[in-house]
């Protein structure tokens, strides 16, 4: 096994050495490797920037030169006539084949081919308007991902000339190797796309195209309507039910238990929470501000030595007397018609093509793009009528630079691969952050690609997801075992907080926060210590602080993130008291006044070497 492996890997590597570009002896209507004097078959109008030129990523035969497309966000236009007019009419296939290597993917672009319909000449400039036969190859943007085969058929009757679209047509082939792109229409009206060699995609002319190359026979007549008396509800409430009379509409889902009672011991006369007796009222409160200071609720330590305590209520049960909303039963309608569709006519502008293979005769190539992705590169486009020839031109290119791409690919990959053990601290999170904001992107883009190209991080992040999986399942069983009942909380916040009661409206509000325009600013759901830390490398300190004080009336508990806070222009050693966790007893309320008019604009180097101190001082 292992000397199999290692003869294939060497006769990789003889390959690479000995592949330099060769032009092919092989003859055909149309056959382009884009070598010395290509200027002089192309025309792309000024607006247009292809050039040739090697490839850059992965390369394989040396001095196999590309048509590329250099730059993103730009259109493309060229084309080039042929010497002869192409004219698969009578027993001939039409052949069209050529590669497309995307080096730096396909987020949003197409990648296609045009076949120049007869008209077309040397003096001729291609434009989105110009007129194709067919059109074939990789587009993708957004959900859209697909190899094109688009026919345009001419009506004999009207002479319009209308685009038939493949059905279900083919992904495209998402990678920065070589792909070779195939499409034969036989004389028998049917066809076959094949990518890299292998069939993709076959069947008819006739029956697999929108809208079909032949019309129908008959068409509804678009004068008819339906009759205003025809009904077309098959079934219909029945008119003779009635509601029973012990039906209770308003009878609730879930009521008292009835056979509940009050467990022994529970205490109606202790509270189940009372406020923080630890709590006072800050030295900044203004009662005629803020109105009356209301310290916030904590669970209340007396209902510890009972089984429960504050107002008793029995648990709810499902009403076995609840029956809902009465509706009458439905009943087949008795003057129900059918669906109504219009009548059929004969179709004015029938005709049968009983040979859509013999196409509109081709007079050139062109490709007319638009990408925002740079780098792709068209190159030995093959259009004739061999199916062989074609074949063998493929043996003598694509199958020579394929397996060259590919040892080189896996060569850049491997170099890429990381230890992230070999790290330490946040070297070994800020590996494990940029390669993973890295796969997600690559996997929104194209989720094949991704795994292949970063299996590295798929396999941390596959690891990852199992390993909480087992922990969550681990705590669950714990949770279950230990459950026992508790009296329900009141919707009051019961995190450190300072509640205003009944406060009078002011028009100042420079002391109060906006949780409305920080809220984006660490994500709206997922404020934790490590979001925290990483955006006090990213943002300014004062959205930092911002974004903690919106967290506070959202009810989160902003003493966990106090100790990310650093010294300012306003804030002082004694206003933070670091226990010995490296977190801070700063008082609330004088962190929002101090903390949220700028204090922190001018500090964001001390700030950013504060946090990175203090988070290592409590292993973050």
């Amino acid at each position: 096994m292992k000397t199999n492996a290692a003869i294939a890997i060497a006769s990789v590597a003889a390959i690479a050495q000995a592949a330099t570009y060769t032009p092919t002896n092989i003859k055909a209507p149309f056959i382009e490797q884009f070598d010395e004097n290509w200027e002089s078959r192309w025309k792309q109008p000024a607006s247009s920037r292809f050039v040739v030129k090697e490839p850059e990523v992965y390369p394989g035969i040396d001095d196999d030169k590309g048509l590329v497309a250099i730059q993103k966000a730009a259109k493309y236009a060229i084309s080039s006539t042929f010497d002869e007019i192409v004219n698969p009419a009578g027993e001939k296939a039409l052949v069209v084949q050529y590669e497309v290597k995307l080096q730096e993917g396909l987020e949003c672009g197409g990648a296609y081919i045009k076949l120049l319909s007869e008209g077309f000449g040397e003096d001729s400039t291609m434009t989105s308007d110009t007129p194709y036969t067919i059109m074939f190859g990789p587009d993708k943007c957004g959900m859209t991902n697909k190899v094109h085969f688009i026919l345009r058929h001419k009506n004999p009757l009207t002479g319009e000339v209308e685009e038939k679209h493949l059905d279900n047509p083919p992904s495209i082939k998402q990678s920065k190797t070589t792909a070779l792109y195939t499409l034969i229409v036989n004389p028998d009206n049917t066809y076959e796309i094949l990518i890299n060699n292998e069939s993709v995609k076959s069947g008819s002319l006739f029956k697999d195209f929108t809208p079909p190359v032949n019309p129908l026979r008959e068409i509804d007549d678009p004068h008819d309507t339906k009759p205003a008396d025809w009904v077309d509800e098959a079934v219909i409430p029945d008119p003779n039910a009635t509601k029973p009379d012990d039906w209770d509409e308003n009878a609730p889902k879930q009521i008292r238990d009835p056979n509940a009672t009050k467990p022994a011991g529970w205490n109606e006369d202790v509270e189940a929470f009372i406020p923080d007796p630890s709590t006072e009222k800050p030295a900044e409160w203004d009662d005629d501000e803020d109105g009356e200071f209301v310290a916030p609720l904590v669970p209340n330590p007396d209902c510890d030595l009972t089984v429960g305590c504050g107002k008793w209520e029995a648990p709810l049960i499902a009403n076995p007397n609840y029956r809902g909303k009465w509706h009458p039963d439905m009943i087949v309608n008795p003057d129900f018609k059918g669906p109504w569709s219009p009548r059929k006519i004969p179709n004015p502008t029938y005709f049968e093509d009983k040979e859509p293979s013999a196409i509109t005769p081709i007079s050139g190539v062109g490709f007319e793009i638009w990408t925002m992705s740079r780098g792709i590169l068209f190159d030995n486009i093959y259009v004739g009528y061999s199916k062989d020839d074609a074949k063998a031109f493929a043996d003598e290119t694509y199958a020579i630079k394929k397996p060259i791409e590919e040892k080189r690919e896996r060569e850049a990959l491997e170099a890429t691969v990381h230890d992230p053990s070999e790290s330490e601290g946040f070297e070994a999170l800020a590996f494990i952050r940029k390669n993973l904001i890295d796969f997600v992107a690559k996997f929104n883009a194209d989720p094949v690609l991704a795994f292949k190209e970063r299996w590295d991080v798929a396999g941390v992040l596959g690891a990852a997801i199992t390993a909480f999986l087992g922990l969550l399942g681990t705590l669950i069983s714990i949770i279950g075992g230990t459950t026992a009942a508790t009296s329900a909380a009141p919707n009051a916040a019961l995190k450190g907080k300072q509640v205003k009661k009944d406060a009078p409206e002011t028009s100042d509000k420079k002391d109060e926060p906006s949780a409305k325009a920080t809220a984006t600013d660490a994500g709206e759901n997922n404020v934790t210590k490590r979001n925290l830390i990483d955006l006090s490398s990213s943002t300014s300190p004062t959205n930092v602080v911002m974004t903690i004080s919106s967290k506070k009336d959202r009810e989160l508990d902003v003493e966990d993130y106090l100790y990310l806070l650093p010294e300012g222009p306003n804030v002082t050693k004694s206003d933070i008291n670091y226990n010995s966790n490296g977190k801070s007893d700063y008082n609330e309320l004088g962190f929002l006044k101090r903390g949220v008019d700028g204090a922190f604009t001018s500090e964001h180097k001390e700030f950013y070497h504060f946090v990175r101190e203090k988070t290592k001082e409590v292993g973050y």
